[in-house]
């Protein structure tokens, strides 16, 4: 394969995974919105599948284009892809995750607990259509807004999230598996947020190799 047919097959992989990340939290918003959970894991689970066959068909792409020493495409883009690769998967997983506990806790609890993830998955939708515009348009300013995106909000969502919990906690002690179910649902998108931060930073760091620029520290 020719190294600017590679180039734009990767790109677009990427894409396509941040795409199906965007599928899974629309349907968890979505569902936490109208209090109607039936299928959600069923529909992650399958978008979830997808990332993972893209994760393998992109891995063999850039070990190619490694074992190749193509001129035309550069190895620092290779590598980013390379290492971006099971931070993208990683959210998809955490985005599953998320899904299979809501659904499981909607016939359980009230639907202000389930509620509770709006914020923070509407924050980190938001994230990741800023990391899709930064690789599209090589958009080094877009992909440190995205990084800070995550350590300056995604952090106090995630507290939000447990202070909510504790809160019903304390008025509902009998509750105590489903305050544990939506600690571990906030852990969840914390940490797909951090993914979500992680592959800002490799994009930067490619971005500013091509450029000749310092890599500067996100603040």
């Amino acid at each position: 394969m020719l190294p600017a047919a590679r180039t734009t097959l990767l790109t677009a992989g990427l894409l396509r995974m941040i795409s199906i990340a965007l599928e899974q939290l629309q349907a968890v918003r979505t569902a936490s919105e109208r209090a109607e959970f039936a299928g959600l894991a069923a529909t992650a689970n399958r978008l979830e599948a997808e990332t993972d066959r893209l994760e393998r068909d992109m891995e063999e792409q850039c070990l190619q284009a490694f074992a190749g020493h193509q001129s035309g495409g550069t190895p620092e883009f290779y590598l980013m892809v390379f290492r971006s690769l099971t931070h993208l998967e990683r959210v998809g997983d955490y985005a599953f995750g998320v899904a299979s506990e809501l659904e499981r806790l909607a016939p359980r609890t009230r639907s202000a607990t389930l509620q509770d993830v709006l914020p923070i998955t509407t924050h980190l939708t938001e994230m990741l259509e800023l990391l899709a515009y930064a690789i599209t348009e090589r958009d080094i300013a877009a992909a440190r807004r995205v990084q800070r995106m995550d350590f300056e909000d995604v952090d106090a969502l995630y507290e939000q999230m447990l202070r909510a919990s504790l809160t019903r906690l304390r008025e509902r002690p009998e509750d105590h598996e489903i305050a544990l179910a939506a600690g571990r649902m906030a852990r969840n998108l914390e940490r797909l947020g951090d993914h979500v931060g992680h592959v800002a930073a490799r994009l930067e760091r490619y971005l500013r190799s091509e450029e000749g620029r310092p890599l500067r520290q996100a603040n």
